[in-house]
């Protein structure tokens, strides 16, 4: 992202959730994906979905698309909750839907649920029931009318967050007061890769066999060059329907990669807003039969990893003299490098290699505009004398909820000792 502007004010009025529209993304949008995977050469995907782009030979609508796209609305005042959570490997996610009696607007409002952790490699076959918590809200943008997307985290009966749950540490970091006061803002930059069914090999890429170098993929345009690009533009409405603060989206350096950026958002909101997003990622590419992958480096050799780029700024660093103080986040941050390496996603080590614009893993560095370095400061930033820094290590499938509170936890709430701090200060030649 270019800059960090202030967020909206969605997320000071999250607790008052908006009504529903009754415009839900229906079958007919996906008809182009549909068709492009149908041309010859092109993989056969085994989708149920294609059935809904066939027609009688009357002419008439086909009855499953005319019943996925029913609004119940005016005859019934259920809604459709469709809860999500995330499952044992930390990066799956898992749903499944309830009916709820009327329309709410706060997640206080629905119940707990429960599901078989046992199936979800999250509890053991004699004691599998996990108990979910409703944590946050969107607008459904596949079913419409008043249905509502619930993030929720998981706990065990006794309500002791089982070890998957990432967000219920997050919580707790973000309402500590010193970082309440800081007022933390994030903007992600979330990149993926589609893949085609069965092969598994990127949407675009001849199977078995690869395209041109890279250089014409990044930003670019044309059937040469863009692969997917109805799935980036639909993910992309689908998400703003739904809600989630998403500010863009660009075709990456490898083709068949894309990124969106969602953010500016304020706290455990960027974590809320990046899982919804990427449960709706997950759905379209469902519906057009193709296969969504945030693995790092999904591709050995030379072509660009996967990551998920996280510019973050504080109150303070916004303010006049800011940029003493995002010196002195850069130290922490130096400080804790292994322990944020650890956390910033599984096979990381792929793709932070010193090429293809990330740092080596086992060094810290950062730089004023270079995307060499493990953060990366902006020009504006530098000039105007505060602003924020991007943190590069991140990969694709970090979990949002973790990267977002450690670097709240690090820079806000972590005082190195004197010794280190001067020892740190002079190998990174950071005067603070």
């Amino acid at each position: 992202m270019a800059q960090i502007l202030a967020p909206s004010t969605q997320w000071q009025l999250r607790t008052k959730h908006t009504s529903m529209s009754s415009n839900p993304i229906t079958s007919k949008m996906w008809s182009s994906i549909l068709l492009k995977q149908n041309k010859k050469g092109a993989v056969k995907s085994s989708a149920k979905f294609r059935v809904l782009s066939v027609k009688s030979e009357g002419g008439t609508i086909n009855r499953m698309e005319d019943l996925l796209n029913l609004d119940v609305t005016p005859y019934s005042d259920k809604i459709i909750a469709e809860y999500i959570w995330i499952g044992g490997s930390g990066i799956d996610l898992r749903s499944k839907s309830r009916t709820i009696s009327k329309p709410v607007e706060h997640p206080s409002e629905l119940p707990k649920w429960n599901y078989d952790g046992s199936s979800t490699g999250q509890a053991p076959g004699e004691d599998s029931e996990v108990i979910l918590y409703p944590q946050a809200i969107f607008k459904d943008p596949f079913r419409g009318g008043n249905n509502i997307l619930v993030i929720c985290d998981a706990y065990t009966p006794a309500g002791v967050p089982i070890p998957t749950n990432k967000r219920h540490r997050a919580a707790e970091i973000f309402s500590n007061k010193k970082v309440v006061d800081e007022i933390p803002w994030y903007g992600i930059e979330q990149e993926y890769t589609l893949l085609q069914t069965n092969v598994k090999w990127p949407l675009g890429w001849p199977v078995g066999a690869y395209p041109g170098p890279q250089g014409p993929y990044y930003c670019g345009v044309g059937a040469d060059k863009s692969f997917g690009r109805d799935i980036s533009d639909a993910h992309y409405k689908a998400c703003l329907y739904a809600g989630i603060n998403i500010s863009g989206t660009n075709g990456e350096v490898m083709p068949g990669q894309w990124e969106y950026q969602v953010g500016p958002s304020v706290g455990i909101e960027a974590g809320d807003h990046i899982w919804c997003s990427r449960y709706i990622l997950e759905r379209i590419t469902e519906q057009a039969g193709v296969v969504l992958s945030l693995d790092p480096k999904p591709i050995e050799g030379d072509w660009n990893g996967a990551g998920c780029h996280t510019n973050y700024s504080t109150k303070s660093m916004r303010e006049e003299g800011g940029f003493e103080v995002i010196k002195k986040a850069i130290l922490n941050l130096s400080l804790r490098h292994k322990e944020h390496i650890s956390a910033y996603g599984e096979g990381n080590e792929r793709r932070l290699t010193g090429k293809h614009e990330t740092a080596s893993i086992n060094t810290f560095s950062w730089g004023v505009a270079n995307r060499g370095c493990s953060i990366r400061v902006g020009r504006d930033t530098e000039k105007q004398g505060k602003g924020y820094l991007e943190d590069r290590r991140p990969a694709s499938n970090m979990d949002p909820y973790v990267v977002t509170s450690l670097l709240a936890e690090t820079t806000i709430l972590w005082e190195p000792t004197l010794e280190a701090e001067a020892l740190a200060a002079q190998k990174l030649s950071l005067k603070v």
